[in-house]
């Protein structure tokens, strides 16, 4: 058999493995495709002689691939001030069929991966290697150009923000994850009634300026008020998320892929007293958003 061939037939067994680094990395089915690409044309160029682990060593270099990737889409959002957020999850099942790697991701998924997009495209990767493709830090320091311990404190980094800074939520927590799921089921099903259950009567809503509608006041006062007119427009409720925002339970939004709001809400007695519509990139940027 000819090298190319072995090389290509080497290639397509690690594919699956590959593509599941990549979109872990960069949250983008396609954009993974981009950086497995890349790869296959590294090794067809460069050839497999003095390489002793194959799958190792394609494994560093979509790492690389992708970091330069996050970089650059980091370079990118500085100018544009747009915020990404993955699309549906890939499977990094080695032998899989790539073409039937998309699952839809589910709240707990996609929470993670919006809060993997949050971190610098170094923390993002000592965690994603280490955390779930068992990658020393040996191997991963090469990659950031950094020490292995520096490599390992990356990725503690990045696990402390994946974790929210609690190993488990407490009760408080989830009496607050229930009132916001009882919020969203609410608006989901456009019950009124239920929603203004989950509401303190006096409520206030305030939304920044990326967030208010045209001509729409900056803040609406009032459960009943704000309510009926958040069922007319509850249409968005289908992508909306609980994740933690900054420590509380919060609602991230991202319609088609792309995050653009987040719900911040401080409870009283039981219900919702107010919320907070967050919705400039910058402000995104900066809030602490972890899985639940």
């Amino acid at each position: 058999m000819a090298d190319d061939e072995w090389l290509a037939e080497r290639f397509e067994e690690s594919r699956g493995h590959l593509r599941g680094v990549a979109y872990r990395m960069l949250g983008s089915l396609s954009e993974a495709d981009d950086a497995v690409q890349e790869t296959w044309l590294r090794l067809s160029r460069s050839g497999a002689s003095g390489v002793d682990n194959l799958r190792g060593w394609l494994t560093t270099v979509v790492a690389r691939v992708s970091l330069d990737m996050l970089r650059s889409r980091k370079s990118r959002r500085e100018e544009s001030m747009t915020v990404d957020v993955p699309e549906p999850i890939a499977s990094g099942t080695v032998g899989a069929d790539p073409e039937r790697e998309a699952l839809l991701a589910d709240s707990v998924g996609l929470a993670l991966l919006v809060v993997l997009d949050t971190l610098e495209p170094a923390e993002r990767l000592a965690f994603v290697l280490h955390d779930m493709f068992a990658v020393p830090f040996d191997e991963i320091a090469s990659i950031v150009d950094r020490s292995p311990d520096a490599a390992r404190q990356l990725a503690s980094r990045a696990r402390r923000r994946v974790q929210g800074g609690s190993p488990s939520p407490n009760a408080d927590l989830r009496q607050q994850r229930d009132v916001v799921d009882a919020f969203l089921a609410a608006l989901r099903n456009r019950d009124f009634d239920a929603l203004v259950a989950v509401l303190d009567p006096d409520l206030v809503v305030r939304a920044d300026a990326a967030s208010a509608r045209a001509g729409a006041p900056a803040e609406v006062q009032g459960a009943s008020n704000w309510a009926s007119q958040a069922i007319v427009l509850s249409q968005g409720a289908v992508a909306a998320r609980p994740a933690l925002v900054n420590g509380a339970v919060g609602v991230i939004v991202a319609p088609r892929g792309q995050l653009f709001r987040v719900l911040s809400f401080t409870l009283k007695d039981g219900k919702i007293a107010s919320i907070d519509v967050i919705g400039d990139p910058e402000r995104l940027r900066q809030l602490d958003l972890a899985v639940l």
